[in-house]
This record gives C-alpha cells, sequence and structure tokens, in this order.
C-alpha cells in the first residue's frame, strides 16, 4: 500500500486529491474510501494508505483509508 495526506478536497463534487509519499499526486473519488461517510469529515490534511490503481485518465488512488 502507498501511504500520503490528502492535499485537496472538492467536497461539492465528491473528490480529492492525496499527496503521496512517493512525490507524486493521486487523484481519489469519495466512493474509494474504505468508508465513505469519513469524507464529509475530512478537512485535508489527514494522513492516508492506498492503492494505485488505472482510470481511464490515469492513475489514482484506490481502496483509500484514514491511517
Amino acid at each position: 500500500m502507498a501511504a500520503g495526506t490528502v492535499s485537496k478536497l472538492v467536497s461539492d463534487r465528491g473528490f480529492g486529491f492525496i499527496a503521496a509519499d512517493d512525490g507524486k499526486e493521486y487523484f481519489f473519488h469519495r466512493n474509494e474510501l474504505e468508508n465513505s461517510s469519513d469524507f464529509d469529515r475530512l478537512a485535508g490534511g489527514e494522513k492516508v494508505e492506498f492503492e494505485i490503481g488505472q482510470s481511464q485518465k490515469g492513475p489514482q488512488a484506490q481502496k483509500v483509508r484514514l491511517t
């Protein structure tokens, strides 16, 4: 699993970005959170673990969980 920090949220659209420890930034959708209700509590800066998957637009964070 990869690790990182939630760097940006677009709450009204249900997605955000994770600044990974590898220096890259990954898109994630609220549906990829282990508990999707956690999305409404995110403020940015939370530590997360996630898997890196592929979407039509490139790499994205999947199976995201708060640590």
